[in-house]
């Protein structure tokens, strides 16, 4: 994923900051330019809520698809306790050609404070004909000094810079806020005034890729893959 300009992290509004020190990005660790670390009071974590761009109700469908591949994206109707806290189970399904090429569970809060939604890590399972070949990309906050990182913030900000996953050398995704104004087609409709993200690691160099959420919809738009349907399951 890419290199980056070091600039003055931006706090997110609503959300204690902390800075994480020590390991550098370089040793694959956090990069103090985003902001890796949240102080959240205690209970004010819930597993299900409204967020104007990424909906955390059970039942929840969006589906997204390019060629011959797709995403389905389901909230269930489970939780998982995940470093203390209750988490929602949010399970994505990547398919080509009808075949499963990867399903993740990924386990999500949201803040009744902030409505900032906190992403606590995933179990991934791999597929190669038919099989489970790997479980390349799981983490747990709680586990091996991995923490909770942000999904998104309750309030989107230009130039917001943040980690979704905090597991140094393992899983180290973040995100920085290019745009509010994006317009976006896709099979669904479009949409208009959608938040532009662009997404980084330090264990990828060089590689960025984009994320586009509507507003009132969630996810319409992942790299190639473009919003089909939104619904209930």
């Amino acid at each position: 994923m890419g290199a980056i300009l070091k600039r003055p992290a931006v706090a997110v509004v609503g959300i204690v900051v902390v800075f994480a020190v020590g390991i550098t990005a370089a040793q694959g660790g956090v990069d103090p330019a985003w902001t890796s670390t949240f102080a959240v009071e205690p209970g004010e974590l819930v597993s299900t809520g409204v967020h104007p761009y990424f909906p955390l109700e059970p039942g929840a469908v969006r589906v997204l698809a390019h060629g011959t591949g797709q995403l389905t994206i389901t909230v269930l109707d489970e939780t998982k306790s995940v470093a203390g806290f209750e988490t929602r189970v949010v399970e994505e399904r990547e398919t080509s050609r009808g075949a499963l090429v990867e399903v993740s569970r990924n386990y999500f809060a949201i803040s009744r404070r902030t409505n900032a939604v906190f992403y606590f890590g995933e179990d991934v399972d791999m597929y190669a004909n038919g099989a489970v070949k790997n479980h390349e990309g799981s983490w747990l906050a709680g586990v091996s000094g991995a923490r909770f990182g942000l999904m998104l913030p309750g309030q989107m900000l230009m130039h917001a810079r943040y980690y979704q996953e905090v597991a140094p050398g393992l899983a180290l995704d973040r995100a920085e806020i290019v745009s509010l104004t994006e317009t976006v087609e896709t099979p669904a409709g479009r949409f208009t005034n959608v938040v532009k993200i662009e997404e980084t690691t330090p264990l990828e160099p060089g590689v960025k890729e984009y994320k586009y959420y509507a507003r009132d919809v969630g996810l319409v738009q992942d790299g190639d893959l473009k919003l089909v349907r939104t619904g209930r399951k």
